[in-house]
């Protein structure tokens, strides 16, 4: 007889608890810390060594792409050795090398190796560990599971640049660059060390909730899935990189030049900097709806939805958009934007399975980054050669709109994330 599934009654399902423990790390992660406080030292630092403000911008640059780079060796790590074992000693890494700066000297080549080293280590520190473990933990309801564990680095993403900026006028960098390091590991070292458990069959249980008799024989049959090798060999995979390649591309440039967009055509600076904090909040509320509706409806039809009204967007932007139209583009875009990154490891775990999921995952996320470092520079080098952004957003238009009909190939699901339905006794 197999063993029977069975509710415990009464308590918190622990996996919620996990999707907690997420979310914390992520307000944390390398996205708010690095990405988004990266332009607040720019100024103290140039004023300080007399750096030129290409030579900083070039250790961010620099750091983006050491990251790409070992974000596939991140994946195989993750899924050898489990989450837990990747992202502490990331966050430790991580943490002490703001610390570091504590102590920099003028020298660009130290500034530059240590942002080299955040990036090595900052997709441990990121969402792919923390997509896995979740992807573990839920089926029903994983689409949910994994939106509101990536809020973190939403939420973190809006709240940490403030307090870095009241950090640097009320100590001096050289402090606000410690204060972030030792925060990191305070808070998420302890969290992830305790709190962190890599299966639900680690505490006797199934994905959702369910209590099972014995554990160690269900795991093996709920972690199906394919090798990396065999999805990289996969027309699906490759649907899936180059339609969030195009998304990404579309979006992010939109984000990066929307206030000079909007200031060249008389709109002014307040509400232009009002329709990127829209953007913003659009993409945190994006990346919610989309997880919700992942786990009622088929992630293809999901992906249309967002995907379609993030090219109404941007056609609203290439047709000239002022006044209330361009609050309504920027919501558009950033719903897309916010739901794109939340699809990504919910179409991994489903088309190709748990068992190889962290590598495969690191791959699609480095079509997502490539993405969104592609898409503004190509739309800065369209307005420096054309005078304006109308042509670089009518292929947007058209590349998000292809997107949209990639997702639409893709199939149905692969059976073993079907196998998850109600428990039979044999």
């Amino acid at each position: 007889m197999k063993s029977v599934p069975r509710q415990r009654g009464g308590r918190v399902f622990y996996g919620w608890w996990i999707v907690l423990v997420a979310g914390a790390g992520l307000f944390f992660c390398y996205i708010p810390t690095v990405s988004f406080t990266f332009g607040l030292f720019s100024e103290p630092l140039s004023r300080e060594f007399n750096w030129s403000r290409t030579g900083i911008s070039l250790a961010f640059s620099l750091s983006l792409i050491a990251m790409c780079v070992a974000m596939p060796l991140v994946g195989r790590l993750v899924d050898r050795f489990g989450a837990r074992k990747v992202i502490v000693p990331s966050v430790l890494i991580l943490g002490m090398s703001f610390m570091s700066f504590y102590f920099l000297s003028n020298s660009l080549g130290q500034f530059y190796v240590v942002y080299i080293v955040m990036g090595l280590v900052g997709g441990g520190s990121a969402t792919l560990p923390y997509s896995g473990v979740i992807a573990h933990w839920f089926d029903r309801k994983r689409g949910l599971a994994l939106s509101l564990a990536a809020a973190g680095a939403g939420l973190g993403s809006l709240v940490v640049p403030p307090l870095v900026h009241a950090a640097i006028a009320g100590m001096g960098w050289r402090s606000a660059y410690l204060l972030i390091g030792l925060t990191i590991i305070v808070v998420t070292v302890p969290a992830v060390t305790f709190f962190l458990k890599e299966t639900p069959q680690m505490m006797d249980l199934l994905p959702d909730g369910e209590v099972v008799e014995n554990a160690s024989a269900e795991k093996q049959s709920r972690e199906e899935g394919i090798s990396c090798g065999e999805a990289l060999h996969s027309g699906v995979f490759w649907m899936i990189c180059i339609a969030f390649f195009f998304v990404a591309s579309s979006v992010i440039g939109c984000l990066i030049h929307l206030v000079p967009m909007l200031t060249d055509r008389g709109v002014s600076s307040r509400s232009a900097a009002l329709a990127t904090a829209l953007l913003g909040g659009a993409s945190l509320l994006g990346g919610v709806m989309a997880g919700y509706l992942l786990d009622r409806f088929f992630a293809s039809y999901v992906s249309l939805i967002f995907f379609m009204g993030a090219g109404l967007g941007i056609l609203f932007l290439w047709g000239g958009a002022v006044g209330g139209l361009v609050f309504v583009a920027a919501s558009l875009i950033g719903l897309g934007m916010g739901a794109a990154g939340q699809i990504i490891p919910y179409l991994v775990s489903r088309y190709f399975g748990l068992r190889s999921f962290g590598e495969i995952y690191s791959y699609a996320l480095i079509s997502f980054s490539l993405g969104g470092v592609v898409g503004p520079v190509v739309m800065g080098m369209s307005f420096d050669y054309t005078g304006s952004y109308r042509l670089v957003l009518a292929a947007f238009l058209l590349v998000t709109l292809i997107a949209a009909g990639l997702m639409m190939r893709l199939g149905p699901y692969r059976v073993w994330q079907t196998a998850l339905a109600e428990p039979t006794i044999a």
